[in-house]
């Protein structure tokens, strides 16, 4: 007999026909988001689910008669958007996919970093529209990338590898913000240094990009204070999580001009989008597209398989979370 598992969206097809062939698995064919009592469903007749970033697993949802699940597989490497203390109350074990998507997510936040410094978006919208009447000395003129500071808060993975673009592709200056100094050979490798605070960090960056987790702790953590601190030529980029800025603060920063402009990939909220965005011409706007590469989003799959199949076999699991 197989063990049943749900898949809650759809995965790269070579991953999903492998999952065919190992357990009883449900597909979500049409693709559609999961409601709450959906996930409830789940969790009590199959034995492995396997959410993604867009699901929500409130505490609520954990809170059962009967859970037939042991096993949360989740695809991606954030999992704020489970309640994972609530998860491990209930019995669940949580793992997620990390190391798989660090190069496509960094490569996202270096082509929103070129795209809000040269206005990328504004230009395509300009040419799209029609409205391009010509080259001229003054038109659309912009921000310098190469040989510009660009500070990073957060040291993990994805901006460890941002900040080698940025320094060896385009000669960057790097600043970092972490709790520790980073590794002395990459910080010496990229000429990095570390400031203590956000605060500090803040007035002296060209570009700001956002690398830290979601969740209670960094909600916010970009208001209307910190991003005051900002240089008003400065631009922020975020490929994070959407609730690590506040999007009214940002909105009227780049409405008022108090910074030039914002690159971003995910929202609080999505994928209801602030509407207060969609008038400004200063940011660029992503749908999350991070990890979306066909070799990494197959990657992440693969990981999710190597956490079941060790589950199931009683095994050490690679990237347990709790």
């Amino acid at each position: 007999m197989k063990y049943r598992v749900l898949v809650t969206r759809r995965w790269p097809a070579a991953v999903e026909a492998k999952l065919q062939r190992q357990y009883d698995v449900t597909l979500n064919h049409d693709d559609h988001p999961f409601t709450i009592e959906e996930i409830k469903q789940a969790l009590q007749q199959y034995d492995a689910v396997c959410p993604t970033v867009c699901d929500s697993l409130p505490a609520e949802v954990f809170d059962l008669p009967h859970m037939r699940c042991k096993i949360l597989g989740n695809f991606g490497v954030g999992y704020n958007h489970i309640d994972i203390a609530a998860a491990k109350q209930a019995g669940l074990i949580v793992t997620n996919t990390p190391g798989v998507l660090t190069e496509s997510t960094a490569d996202i936040a270096m082509t929103l970093l070129l795209m809000s410094a040269r206005r990328g978006a504004e230009g395509d919208r300009l040419v799209r529209a029609g409205r391009w009447t010509g080259w001229c000395p003054t038109h659309m003129m912009s921000s310098d990338v190469t040989g510009a500071t660009l500070g990073l808060i957060g040291f993990g993975r994805i901006a460890q590898a941002m900040a080698r673009k940025a320094h060896h592709g385009f000669g960057m200056k790097i600043l970092y913000v972490k709790p520790s100094p980073a590794d002395p050979a990459l910080v010496d490798d990229l000429q990095a240094v570390r400031c203590d605070t956000v605060e500090e960090l803040l007035p002296l960056c060209d570009y700001v990009s956002l690398h830290c987790p979601g969740g209670h702790e960094t909600r916010h953590l970009m208001n209307a204070a910190r991003l005051a601190l900002m240089k008003p030529t400065a631009h922020l980029i975020n490929t994070a999580r959407g609730d690590v800025v506040d999007s009214k603060a940002l909105i009227a920063a780049l409405r008022d001009k108090r910074i030039a402009g914002a690159g971003l990939d995910v929202y609080e909220g999505e994928p209801n989008i602030n509407p207060g965005f969609l008038d400004l011409d200063n940011v660029s706007l992503l749908p999350h597209l991070g990890s979306a590469t066909i070799a990494t989003r197959t990657a992440m799959g693969e990981k999710v398989l190597a956490n079941l199949a060790a589950y199931f076999a009683g095994q050490v699991l690679p990237d347990r979370v709790v």
